[in-house]
């Protein structure tokens, strides 16, 4: 129940932030969609680097790893998105733009994943120091 629950409460925050981004960087039909593709980039990025770095710590709960990786990411990135916008431009005479938007967001995506894997392991498998020297006094 509890995944169900952070995968509804996610999908609020993901759609959220999706519609903010939207709003931030609109454009027309026959425009390149920026705003898709900012988001469906970092969304792969992120996605990647949750999936190597937390989602590899045996402590991370499934309801963590549903909420944020179904819930968020799953209504903030959208391939959906990708094809409207594809199909969009395609009718508005605008194919070699439709044919770009596809290729960036096809290969920056899975560069992005694959960078976001990296980064991930990277992180998630660097020892923790086992004292701290400044005694707290950063803080």
């Amino acid at each position: 129940m509890r995944s169900y629950l952070a995968v509804a409460i996610g999908g609020l925050l993901g759609t959220g932030l999706r519609l903010t981004i939207d709003l931030a960087l609109p454009h027309a039909d026959h425009e390149f969609p920026v705003s898709t593709l900012i988001i469906n980039l970092v969304g792969a990025f992120v996605l990647g680097w949750l999936v190597g770095g937390l989602w590899t710590r045996p402590s991370t709960p499934n309801w963590v790893k549903a909420g944020i990786g179904s819930g968020v990411l799953g209504s903030f990135t959208t391939m959906s998105a990708v094809l409207a916008a594809v199909a969009l431009l395609s009718g508005a005479g605008e194919a070699w733009l439709a044919a770009l938007y596809l290729a960036v967001s096809a290969i920056g995506g899975l560069l992005l994943a694959a960078a976001g894997l990296r980064i991930g392991s990277l992180i998630a498998h660097r020892p923790m120091p086992s004292t701290v020297t400044d005694a707290g006094q950063t803080l």
